[in-house]
């Protein structure tokens, strides 16, 4: 397989290239993330994907949250030597909601076309987000099945709406037949990883990944740590 960075360095500068958007949390970021990625990626037909770490989900609490440092250097090393890039880019949009994200990523990159990769799990609640429809308006969204959660997504009041729009894979392929909305559903083989079980057995994952800073693969700034935990470590904390 080609080394991450020279795979980033040949694709950043192409212009037209189809990119599947995972937004999350990513807390932490683990090996199922990368399994249904490469998977979308296949299915799809997709030039790359970019992982959006959330600064901060308004549907989530941010008790058990970990930093921003963490979680993107996490993301980056499960990221490795794959055609993944990782930001946190809302951080410097200015908006938590995925619908101000996707119009702001859209404006940036014009020449780029996009689909929105979601697990069922976000399916049962899409139409809690804000303006969810305007999202399903602005480019594909792909739903990945996972075990536990299809039944809900399927009753869901964002399922009644969309699937009248439902496309099978292969469509997207197609770069000159696109249109949204447009929803597709992928199922591959169920894996059982999750972030809440890491977080349960192993709550200190993210004191461990200290040093250098990650760097955004979008913006190319520095994300640092927290100041106060610089600070504590400065005291010898």
């Amino acid at each position: 397989m080609i080394p991450r960075s020279k795979t980033h360095r040949r694709v950043c500068n192409r212009r037209g290239l189809l990119i599947g958007l995972l937004g999350g949390s990513f807390n932490p970021a683990h090996n199922a993330h990368r399994r249904i990625t490469l998977n979308a990626m296949a299915a799809l037909g997709l030039d790359e994907v970019w992982w959006l770490v959330s600064p901060g989900n308004p549907l989530k609490p941010k008790a058990g949250m970990s930093p921003l440092f963490s979680r993107v250097k996490m993301a980056r090393r499960l990221a490795r030597r794959a055609p993944i890039r990782v930001s946190a880019i809302e951080r410097e949009l200015g908006s938590p909601y995925t619908v101000d994200t996707l119009k702001a990523l859209r404006h940036r990159y014009p020449g780029h076309r996009f689909v929105w990769l979601m697990g069922a799990d976000n399916l049962a609640e899409f139409h809690r987000w804000r303006d969810w429809r305007g999202i399903a308006a602005e480019m594909p969204i792909a739903v990945i099945a996972r075990p536990g959660y299809d039944r809900h997504a399927l009753a869901s009041p964002a399922m009644a709406w969309l699937r009248r729009f439902r496309l099978p894979a292969g469509r997207l392929k197609n770069r000159n037949e696109w249109s949204a909305p447009a929803l597709i559903e992928l199922r591959f083989d169920p894996d059982p990883l999750s972030a809440t079980a890491i977080r349960r057995t192993d709550p200190d994952w993210a004191s461990r990944l200290v040093g250098a800073p990650p760097r955004d693969d979008l913006t190319r700034s520095l994300i640092h740590e927290p100041t106060t935990k610089r600070a504590d470590r400065t005291k010898g904390a």
